[in-house]
């Protein structure tokens, strides 16, 4: 299915959301460790429930394995306060892909942890898989972290990019998975950026 397109106001608040709600510390809840994972099929069994291209959880060996949850029809800028649960993003959805959020002091510390070359498993509600493998690990720095216009600095390239050409390169396009967490540096859990893209295995 062709990714479907977004109207600019939709995109602007997009913009602000993908780029803002990640900032704000939560309060941690009870931690769920990953440091003994279930297999692969374990994992499928505790995470379906049934429902159909709903995205329920997702597995990258010996790395992750998160439960999904939805951001409510009501609520955009919704984000698991949870430690090892992930939120699907809902806008991201409406491109086509798929767009999986978390707090960096919460499920999202596990995402420094991808590398170029893991597999990353979907499951769906109703136990369907669908596999991607990671191509790009992204790092931007935010020139003004609470800023609704920051520019965004890439840390491998040094190239300065708008807010809106950074969700354009993240979340549109050919489909894929998005990871995207905070970056936290010198005491402040926003700085930047983390994105991990993972394209379908073909």
């Amino acid at each position: 299915m062709a990714p479907r397109s977004v109207s600019r106001s939709t995109r602007t608040f997009i913009t602000l959301f993908v780029l803002l709600v990640l900032a704000f510390r939560p309060i941690p809840a009870e931690a769920l460790s990953q440091s003994a994972l279930p297999d692969l099929a374990t994992f499928i069994l505790s995470v379906q429930d049934g429902q159909a291209g709903v995205v329920r959880g997702v597995y990258v060996d010996s790395v992750l394995a998160y439960p999904i949850v939805q951001q409510p029809s009501y609520n955009a800028g919704y984000v698991s306060n949870t430690d090892g649960v992930v939120t699907e993003f809902g806008m991201a959805r409406q491109t086509g892909n798929i767009g999986l959020l978390a707090h960096n002091t919460l499920a999202g510390r596990s995402f420094s942890n991808l590398k170029p070359g893991q597999y990353v498993v979907i499951v769906y509600g109703d136990g369907k898989t669908e596999t991607f493998i990671v191509t790009q690990i992204l790092r931007y720095a935010a020139l003004s972290p609470f800023s609704t216009t920051s520019d965004f600095k890439n840390l491998d390239t040094n190239i300065t990019i708008s807010a809106t050409q950074l969700f354009s390169n993240v979340y549109t396009g050919s489909r894929h998975v998005t990871f995207q967490t905070c970056i936290e540096y010198n005491g402040n859990d926003s700085w930047g950026r983390l994105f991990v893209i993972a394209v379908p295995v073909k």
